[in-house]
């Protein structure tokens, strides 16, 4: 039985993300599968790495996040709230990730969960990332509102393109070795529609809850989203010249074409 692991990233658990995420929970409960929940701000996950979190880390020594993890996971005394955010990450075959774009980025907490629960050592490490990451063949998929309308965040839209947007949150995700799927991007979500204009908005948004049980039900056959791969690149971590470019993070020229 597949274990899915919910994360919904929004400080208002009313609001359309809150409500998009149990959406979610309902349709993998209606295949049987099990559901995992790390609601985060109403958990209250302090999104902050410090050195405080661990209590053997020396005072005289500069906090180094990456050896702190590594050090924990070894000591077995990896903090108790990351403890059991690894655990779920660990257990789920997939994970749904629910939170709406601020400022071009996926808000400050989701960050901060990938900062302290993708711990080094446990869920990573120098030699296990990327195409031997720790999780492969586990599956993500970010579900993700925006203010901005669909023409706004196109590639030549003025909000700039939705999909560089969110390429580091998964890139991120593809660090750790999960396949990342073509993201769900609903636009236009803010409470200063009225009227008609809000009547709109209302009815789209009740379509994407009730085509949430599709989504989940087509998690396996969704496309993937590419990227290169390892052998893709030279001794150096460059991208090797007769590799195909997949994206325009990396890429062959050093600006882009007019």
């Amino acid at each position: 039985m597949p274990t899915t692991l919910i994360v919904l990233a929004h400080p208002e658990r009313r609001s359309f993300n809150g409500a998009w995420a149990d959406a979610t929970e309902a349709a993998v409960r209606a295949q049987g599968d099990s559901v995992l929940r790390s609601d985060l701000c109403q958990m209250g996950f302090d999104a902050v790495e410090r050195a405080a979190h661990y209590g053997d880390w020396p005072e005289e020594a500069p906090f180094d996040p990456l050896k702190a993890q590594e050090g924990a996971t070894g000591a077995g005394s990896t903090p108790k709230d990351v403890r059991a955010e690894v655990d779920k990450i660990r257990e789920a075959d997939r994970m749904v990730l629910h939170f709406p774009l601020w400022w071009f980025a996926p808000p400050a907490i989701l960050k901060g969960w990938f900062d302290r629960a993708f711990q080094h050592g446990v869920l990573h490490d120098v030699d296990k990332r990327f195409d031997t990451g720790m999780s492969r063949g586990k599956q993500a998929l970010m579900c993700v509102t925006t203010g901005s309308t669909a023409t706004e965040s196109a590639h030549n839209g003025k909000e700039g393109d939705i999909n560089l947007l969110l390429w580091p949150a998964a890139y991120t995700l593809r660090y750790l070795g999960f396949d990342v799927l073509e993201p769900v991007v609903v636009h236009g979500v803010h409470g200063y529609h009225r009227g008609d204009r809000e009547t709109q908005l209302v009815d789209r948004l009740t379509a994407t809850l009730n085509a949430q049980k599709d989504i989940i039900g087509g998690f396996s056959t969704r496309p993937r989203l590419r990227f290169n791969a390892d052998d893709d690149f030279d001794e150096t971590g460059q991208l090797r010249s007769d590799r195909p470019s997949v994206t325009p993070f990396i890429r062959h020229k050093a600006t882009f074409d007019e």
